[in-house]
């Protein structure tokens, strides 16, 4: 889905990452952090990890799911007001707070502890297919995602043959690592693990989330560069 996901696995956010260029393929483009960009960059990551760290801490300590949930709730809200306060974007504010709200309003109405997770373990899968059907048709997310950021808008798919392979592998990559999200999550899901779940959503985030990422940006790193297109020569033209 974009894979930035309002719900909790990724949404682009400024990125912490420095300025590193592509030097495999010479476009000097900054590939890896395009990349950071697209999926929400390290901060955005950040704040989606904190409300399910305070939720599954407060809920082991008092087994309130009432508790639990306000105090995730109040945490993104806090992340969002000091978003506002520095200026930043608010849409990936705005998809923290609306998940983890979700989740929260769904754990407190059929009170297991579990349901916080499962709104964002669903948009999870909604991604893994969406990724995964992209690259069979040969539209890969990933290229239609970082196209416009490169300079080269879908220039990869009809003319750069190179570049497309490249971009599938790529999205192949996401795909993966969806697949091993929900393959781990959803069983403690099942077995009402909720504690265990907490610190798995915690540990299948940022890690495995900076190791796809380098994936994908050595896959690009080999690609033939971007075909560039010129927006402003296009409209005088026209």
């Amino acid at each position: 889905m974009s894979h930035r996901a309002p719900l909790a696995d990724a949404s682009p956010a400024a990125p912490d990452s420095t300025n590193a260029t592509d030097a495999g393929n010479g476009s000097g483009q900054p590939v890896d952090t395009s990349l950071i960009d697209a999926f929400g960059g390290v901060r955005g990551m950040i704040d989606m990890t904190v409300p399910g760290f305070v939720f599954v801490v407060l809920y082991t300590i008092t087994q309130s799911v009432a508790t639990s949930s306000w105090s995730a709730v109040g945490v993104t809200v806090l992340l969002a007001v000091v978003r506002v306060a520095r200026r930043e974007t608010l849409k990936h504010a705005f998809g923290g707070v609306l998940g983890v709200g979700i989740g929260a309003f769904i754990a407190m109405q059929s009170g297991k502890p579990q349901d916080f997770y499962l709104p964002s373990m669903i948009y999870g899968l909604v991604l893994l297919v969406a990724y995964a059907i992209s690259a069979l048709v040969k539209w890969p997310l990933l290229g239609v995602m970082l196209g416009p950021v490169l300079g080269e808008n879908m220039t990869w798919r009809t003319q750069n043959p190179g570049r497309l392979s490249a971009y599938t592998k790529a999205t192949w990559v996401w795909v993966a690592l969806f697949a091993l999200r929900a393959a781990i999550l959803f069983p403690l899901y099942w077995a009402g693990q909720v504690t265990w779940l907490g610190v798995a959503k915690i540990g299948l985030g940022v890690p495995p989330w900076l190791v796809a990422i380098y994936l994908s940006w050595l896959i690009l790193s080999k690609a033939p560069a971007p075909i560039k297109v010129n927006l402003d020569s296009e409209e005088s033209e026209s």
